[in-house]
Parts: C-alpha cells; structure tokens; sequence
C-alpha cells in the first residue's frame, strides 16, 4: 500500500515545465526540508536502511586538521543523539571517497575510514573499526588489506550478512605503485577490485580478487538479492574503455566480470562517477554515469533474474554531472537521482519502470557543480524518500536534508 501511494506520489508531482527554475518552484512544495542530526563543519553524509530496517546517517565533521566520523539513527521524526566512531588527524579526507557504515539486522555496526598510510599524496588505507549488538565502544581501528603497500585503497562498499560478518569490497592499488602529486590513473599497474569477510571479532577472511583492472576512482557498490550478492563497479580495459561490469556470488564464489552495457565510454582517465545498485526480491537496478562520445547522459538498466540486464533506459541527456544514488520500490520500479546541470545545478530525481515509463523529473534542492557539493545520498523508508547532502559557503560546511513523506 505504501508503494502504491509513493507511485502515485510522483506521477501527481510530475507536471511539465518550462525551465528548471520553474521547475523549482513548482515542486519545493511536495519536498520537505528535514531537521539534520550534523554539527558545523558537516560533510560527507552517508544515507542508509540498515538489515533492521532502521535509517541510518554518518558524516564527517572537521576542525583543524582532525576528522571525526559520527553516525546517528533516525527514531520515529528524530534523530539520536550523533554517537562518535572514531576520530584522527591523519585521515585522507576527499569528496568523492568517503567514509561508510553498514548495520545488520542484530544490529551489528561496522564503519570504515581513510587515514594515511605515506607521504604521497594517494597513500592511505582502508581502516575499519566494528561495534557488535551491545557493545559500549567501537573496536580500535584496524587495517582490511594485508599488503601493506603506501598505495591507493578506498572506495569502499559494505553488505551484511546472515552470520554476524559483512561483506566489505574496495578498490585496491596495491599494484600501482603509488603516485606523487596529481592523481595519475594508475601509476605503474592497474587497480583492482578485492573483496573479503569482516567478523565481529574484527578477523578478515577469504580475501578474493574480483577484477584484476578496473577504473582508479569510482565509487563501487552493492547489493543482495534473495540468493545471490553483487558488486557493481567501473571497468578499465587495456584499451581504457571504462564501462559499467558486475560479478555475483551464489555461495559457489565469485563469476567472472560482466559488461552490464556497452557504452564504450573511452577515457584515459577516471570520471569519479561509480554506478549504484539496488534489489528486490531477485531484481535488480544498475544506474550510471557516462560520457560516451562526449554526450553526458544517465542510465539504468532492469534484472529480473540477477543474471543478464536488460536495454538501459536514458534517464537524462542534458547535462547530467551523474553523482546518482537509486532505491527499487518493487521488482519493476525503482527511483533515480542526480546532480543535473541544465541551466542551474540541483539535484533531481524521478521514478523509472521497467517497461521505460518514467515520470518527469523533479527537483530536490539546488546545489553546486563543485567537488564540494560531493555526492547526494537518497534512500527510502515507509514509503518516504530522504536524501542529504552537503552544502559549502566558502570554506564553511553543512548538511541539509529533505524528505517526500507521504
């Protein structure tokens, strides 16, 4: 019943328009700004349904040079009070490559952070800290890779499972050689993408290779249908086509990498625009950014059986920036947003079905095109969409959050 009401929610909200400015205007009323549980110097939100079906935010707040990870949960209209994970000054703090937790359905907690691992500028590892059901404090941090290489190692998605361990999977530059000064896609070898199990006894086990080379910077993602779980990430070939792939794992282990669509997007360099995953039941949806012969466009693409997918679909062609998130509302609907460029930059969204119809799309908050802005978040609980994201004045930071309720 909720999803039916979510539905008609957005076609009745999906008036034509003249211009994104109009378009503002006639939608800010069916979006509600929504009290956020952030200090000042707030950024890098990450909004997520945890396996207790309980919403979930973390971010990150600076002073000086110190870093500290909160996270707080939403409790009927309010938020907890902001509970600290962890905390440093020799974090790597980036826009595009932030921290993450992840909460089962025990309510298990595990969180990871970037701190530096050498002096060059991409040197940093993937440090975890977990806090099982009842525990007072979060474990101390604890490195997830054993290379103990100075190289690039982020991006990190993470996927509870049904024993108490999560999925953590990341991209891993133990091959590269590490680079000085600008991010230079690869250095000496290519970056791959790795997975392992992470027990709440902080023990990392079966510790896999996914993909041998894949894209330097992009966000990866993930999700678990009613048998199988996936990994979604941007591809590299040797020819630097840079197009959307995904393996899956049964329990049997891992398949082998598969193009999700040929767009044939060649680039000798990373976009930082990582695809996002959502299931329900045994479907799926892939949504994505690319750049295919200079035209900037959105994609998704529908699973029904978790094994192929099917057509993409163009969500928008104007001037996407990408920076996407996506929820499925059931096996044939799923909600998509972005930052879109047309004009003015805002972030939007609008509702797919498998068939193609889609409603038209809407606009959630104006923003910025800068690296600043980051990357919006949207997830959706009881039949309500929320999002956050980050607002920069200056050198100041804040997050701001909204909420289509029904």
């Amino acid at each position: 019943m909720k999803f039916t009401c979510l539905l008609t929610f957005l076609f009745l909200f999906g008036g034509c328009v003249d211009s994104p400015k109009q378009q503002v205007k006639e939608t800010m009323d069916a979006v509600a700004l929504f009290d956020s549980p952030t200090g000042e110097h707030a950024g890098l939100p990450h909004l997520f349904k945890g396996g207790d079906e309980n919403l979930y935010m973390s971010w990150v707040e600076t002073e000086g040079d110190k870093a500290t990870l909160k996270f707080s949960q939403l409790q009927g209209d309010q938020w907890s009070e902001p509970e600290v994970i962890a905390s440093g000054d020799n974090w790597f703090i980036n826009w595009a490559d932030y921290p993450i937790m992840a909460v089962d359905s025990a309510g298990n907690m595990i969180a990871h952070f970037p701190a530096k691992s050498g002096p060059d500028t991409y040197a940093y590892d993937v440090n975890v800290v977990i806090k099982p059901t009842g525990a007072a404090d979060w474990s101390e941090p604890f490195v997830l890779h054993g290379d103990g290489t100075q190289t690039e190692h982020g991006f990190v998605s993470m996927l509870p499972q049904n024993d108490g361990s999560f999925r953590v999977t990341w991209l891993d530059g133990r091959h590269t050689g590490g680079s000085e000064g600008d991010h230079d896609h690869g250095g000496d070898g290519a970056m791959t993408l790795r997975t392992a199990l992470v027990n709440l006894e902080g023990e990392i086990v079966e510790e896999t290779e996914l993909d041998h080379r894949v894209c330097d910077c992009c966000q990866t993602g993930m999700a678990r249908s009613t048998t199988t779980e996936y990994v979604v990430y941007r591809d590299r070939s040797e020819h630097e086509i840079r197009d959307m792939y995904f393996v899956s794992n049964t329990g049997l282990g891992w398949s082998k990498p598969e193009r999700i669509a040929e767009d044939n997007w060649h680039i000798a360099g990373c976009p930082v625009n990582g695809p996002r995953i959502a299931s329900y039941e045994d479907a799926l949806a892939v949504a994505w950014f690319t750049a295919a012969d200079g035209e900037p466009k959105v994609k998704l693409a529908f699973s029904a059986d978790g094994i192929s997918f099917e057509e993409p679909i163009l969500i928008d062609n104007t001037q996407p920036l990408g920076r996407l998130d996506i929820v499925m509302l059931d096996q044939n609907t799923a909600v998509i947003s972005w930052l879109d460029n047309d004009d003015s930059t805002m972030i939007r969204y609008r509702m797919v079905k498998r068939s193609g119809e889609m409603s038209p799309a809407q606009v959630v908050a104006m923003t910025s095109e800068s690296r600043s802005s980051g990357f919006p978040q949207m997830e959706l609980l009881n039949g309500a969409l929320y999002f956050a994201w980050t607002v920069s004045d200056g050198e100041e930071f804040r997050i701001e959050m909204a909420r289509i309720a029904i």
